[in-house]
């Protein structure tokens, strides 16, 4: 009777823990649900949200928003006839512009400007009215879209930078709801496809949702607490990575669990022993894709330095709700759980010959081969980037043409002689005359007004005589920076400029930090430095091929005119800390055979054989995961979408099976160097013949 303490009590602390970290979780989403609630209040999709920190264009926004009314929304209002305009279109035309003017504080009387060919007017409005406020400048530009209607064959559009900022502010807001429905449907689709079980694929989609929500909070948090910019491309993203890397972890650590449940009778212990076995794979992955996330707070765009921190959220946010409530909910369900595949204790998994095993096996029959033919593959496959189209214009940037666009595509065809799209020059007060002068007499200027003087600035508005975003407009936007001293030169095609010569220099400075980070994470988990530089190369390998595929198939098949320029930079951050994982589950796997006595080879194809299922399926759902971006209404999301999904296919299905693996059966113990794996181990000494027991023959 005395001894039954010491049995019965270390087993009800065992049912106690999970208990435990329920209650945990219920008591952090409590607290957390508040400010989950709020983030949507605090995303922002202003041109200056996602601007260079230190550009010209983001100095002149600021400088707008201290002048009175504040930054001013600017509208085209253009009107068309293909046969050309009649007097009653122009009477039309002037009726709708008094009405919009007697509404509405408007910055100058609007004036008509009237195409050479006389199918076109064009109208340019500007108001201070709704200043910094969004859902004011949404309201202003709504209202003069309803007053300004088609009528008679007479086609109405409403353009300009304020119109182009409302629709991309609506899709923006749109996103997340479809966003989250769609990324949670598709990660369930793929777990009862991958789990074959009515209920297993329910426990760690809910605790993904979980994550998300807590992921929610915390990016609240860092907003409310270091003014982290939160726009609706970051917390997309962020939701996108707590499903995919979440449902990764959840994979292999359910593979790992049911492993365990063979051979340890209480679903506690096997666990635990699951926990101790791909923690420390896991918590690599989740530094990794961090530390590559983190890299990005060097990055000078707003729109990327704010993505490094809410990332970062959700991939912790993932980890944390899978290492702590995903085990708590799987132990007490008990194996039923797994019903009707359950893992009875004790019992053997069918032997089946695999397709990974498949793969190992002729990967370890001709390494060179196999190492060779990927490389050469890889690298055709990369060529196609050189096919990218140019950078994405503004009215290149939807999947469906909004009415802005459908505004500038007009103007664009009406008035090629001239810019439709005004500069912004903001200039020291004392120094506005000179400054009018020597932009009045800068080449490619074709006319300029001053505006607005306060706080000691004045604004003055540009007309080039380039169309908007085309080199004519570029280069007159630099002569003008070179030849006005102390002045901004800024706009929307000013800001276009800055967005692709920043993400050129971000790209220089983010890409070896990156690299570096990954490096140190892989060094200290492999302690190798060989099998990290493999895992790396690797990566860097599909990143390319990746954007060569992208050549082959943005523009040619999908019709995309351009490519966001932080497409580079955003789509080698997520496929250098995201392709990793993979190859930590595999080095990781292949390390623990080797300790175990393995032989190199074999270790590899060990590791390759009871990895390899599990690292197809989290591939599969990463990949989805990221697809769902493509059914997204903006060109840069799709582009981010596919050229991720794209690569996590090539790294899952190529790169992890066939050549990491082939690399590493070709350099043997070399690929540990210089840790204690690299060296042979010694020969055990020979047993002395007194020693020796004859085992009979049956």
């Amino acid at each position: 009777m005395g001894a039954a303490p010491s049995i019965t009590t270390p087993r009800r602390r065992r049912r106690a823990v999970p208990w435990v970290f329920l209650g945990l979780w219920i008591v952090v989403l409590a607290l957390a649900s508040p400010f989950a609630a709020k983030l949507s209040d605090v995303q922002k999709d202003r041109p200056v949200d996602y601007l260079p920190a230190s550009a010209d264009s983001t100095e002149v926004a600021k400088i707008q928003d201290q002048l009175p009314g504040g930054e001013a929304t600017e509208l085209v209002l253009v009107y068309h006839r293909d046969g050309g305009l009649t007097p009653a279109d122009r009477e039309t035309a002037g009726k709708q512009i008094a009405e919009i003017a007697g509404a509405h504080k408007l910055v100058a009387e609007p004036k008509g400007v009237p195409s050479k060919d006389g199918t076109t007017l064009m109208y340019p409005v500007a108001s201070t009215e709704p200043g910094q406020d969004e859902e004011k400048r949404d309201a202003l530009v709504n209202d003069v879209r309803d007053v300004a209607r088609d009528e008679g064959g007479l086609s109405v559009d409403v353009g300009g930078g304020g119109a182009f900022d409302t629709d991309a502010s609506e899709v923006y807001n749109a996103l997340g709801g479809p966003l989250l429905y769609t990324t949670a449907g598709v990660v369930a689709l793929l777990l009862i496809l991958i789990y074959r079980s009515p209920f297993l694929w329910l426990v760690p989609l809910a605790v993904a949702g979980v994550a998300d929500y807590f992921a929610m909070a915390a990016a609240y948090g860092l907003n409310q607490a270091f003014g982290t910019s939160v726009s609706g491309q970051s917390s997309g993203i962020m939701t996108i990575l707590v499903f995919g890397a979440g449902t990764d972890y959840a994979l292999l650590l359910v593979a790992r669990y049911r492993e365990e449940l063979r051979r340890i009778e209480q679903p506690y212990d096997a666990m635990v022993a699951a926990l101790r076995g791909c923690g420390p794979a896991v918590l690599a992955s989740s530094g990794t894709v961090a530390a590559g996330l983190l890299c990005l707070l060097a990055a000078d765009l707003n729109s990327s330095r704010g993505m490094g921190p809410l990332g970062t959220v959700g991939v912790l946010s993932a980890l944390v709700a899978m290492l702590t409530l995903l085990p708590a909910v799987l132990v007490l369900l008990g194996r039923r759980v797994f019903w009707p595949l359950i893992p009875a204790y004790g019992s053997a998994p069918k032997q089946r010959r695999s397709l990974f095993a498949a793969m190992g096996s002729s990967a370890g029959r001709r390494p060179f081969t196999v190492l060779a033919s990927g490389a050469v593959l890889l690298g055709a496959l990369a060529l196609g980037a050189f096919n990218l189209p140019g950078s994405l214009k503004q009215e290149d940037s939807f999947t469906k043409t909004p009415d802005s666009v459908a505004a500038m595509e007009t103007l664009a065809a009406a008035y090629p002689e001239r810019g439709t799209q005004p500069i912004t020059v903001m200039t020291p007060a004392g120094d506005a005359l000179g400054a009018l002068a020597e932009i009045r007499g800068t080449k490619g200027v074709v006319g300029a007004e001053k505006g607005r003087t306060a706080k000691g600035w004045t604004e003055i508005s540009v007309l080039a005589s380039s169309a908007p975003e085309t080199p004519g407009e570029t280069a007159t936007i630099k002569a003008l920076r070179d030849g006005l001293d102390g002045s901004y030169v800024g706009g929307s095609s000013a800001q276009q400029l800055d967005l692709k010569d920043t993400n050129s220099r971000d790209r220089a400075l983010v890409v070896p930090l990156v690299l570096a980070a990954v490096l140190l994470v892989l060094v200290a988990l492999l302690r190798s430095l060989v099998a990290p530089l493999l895992l790396l190369a690797a990566v860097v390998a599909v990143w390319g091929a990746s954007l060569g595929i992208a050549g082959l198939v943005l523009e040619p098949l999908l019709g995309f005119e351009g490519t966001d320029p932080g497409l580079g930079l955003l789509s080698f951050v997520f496929l250098v800390a995201l392709g990793v994982d993979y190859g930590i589950f595999l080095m990781h796997r292949m390390r623990e055979e080797s300790l175990k006595g393995a032989e190199p080879g074999a270790a590899a194809l060990t590791a390759l054989r009871t990895t390899g299922g599990v690292i197809a399926s989290a591939g599969l759902v990463l990949a989805a995961t990221f697809a769902v971006l493509t059914n997204m209404p903006l060109v840069q999301l799709v582009e981010l979408g596919f050229v991720i999904a794209v690569g996590v296919l090539l790294d899952t299905f190529l790169v992890r099976t066939y050549l990491v693996t082939s690399a590493s059966v070709a350099l043997g113990r070399k690929v540990w160097w210089p840790g204690p794996l690299s060296r042979p181990r010694p020969a055990a000494p020979a047993a002395p013949e007194a020693d020796r027991v004859r085992v009979p023959s049956p």
